[in-house]
């Protein structure tokens, strides 16, 4: 397990321990705003997703929550996801070209249902969500009719790309008054890749 994945379960083990001794008959429902950072996984399966080749790249990542918990057992909530910047291998040749690298980022609007297991916790949630998720990936492509060290005229291929697909994530948050802290997964399923996310996240609930 990388540096980044340790340290985001060693948050939220640190804040269960905490909270369980301070937030025992507090369960708050209502509406809740907050942020994350965490770790994703960029990857293209083959040819087509960026138009050229694969990739499988860990970056930084960060995303806005908006939701709702009417109820304890259920609840919404909107994300604005952005999975970072990945970068596909140079000098590969394809086609009669060169290519010379390329850049791949993601993004993502998703509205999920959210439902949490019953635990009878008032400091502890385990929760699941299911939901659709617009998906914005955006690619630059360098490549050039020759190969070093010959020099001659490079083009880039800019492709902006735009898709639908069902998103699922899971996880668990510990709460202390009005403020909650967690650790999720997140996956969008889209054609050719699937970005997903590990991310700790706080909210707050008013």
């Amino acid at each position: 397990m990388n540096r980044i994945s340790a340290g985001i379960f060693a948050i939220i083990a640190l804040g269960t321990c905490g909270a369980s001794t301070v937030a025992l008959a507090y369960d708050p429902a209502g509406f809740y705003l907050g942020a994350g950072v965490g770790e994703s996984n960029l990857r293209n399966d083959g040819y087509g997703y960026n138009g050229y080749y694969g990739y499988n790249d860990h970056q930084a990542a960060w995303k806005l929550i908006a939701g709702i918990r009417p109820i304890p057992p259920v609840g919404a909530e909107f994300e604005y996801i952005d999975f970072g910047s990945a970068n596909g291998r140079a000098n590969y040749f394809y086609s009669g070209n060169y290519f010379n690298g390329n850049n791949s980022d993601a993004k993502a609007t998703a509205l999920f249902g959210v439902g949490y297991l019953p635990l009878g916790l008032p400091f502890l949630d385990v929760f699941g969500k299911a939901g659709v998720a617009r998906l914005q990936s955006n690619t630059a492509t360098y490549y050039s009719p020759c190969q070093a060290p010959a020099t001659c005229a490079g083009t880039i291929v800019n492709n902006n790309n735009w898709s639908t697909d069902f998103a699922y994530g899971l996880g668990v948050q510990t709460k202390w008054l009005h403020l909650a802290v967690r650790a999720e997964y997140e996956r969008i399923s889209a054609a050719g890749g699937n970005p997903d996310a590990l991310m700790v996240s706080a909210t707050w609930t008013f």
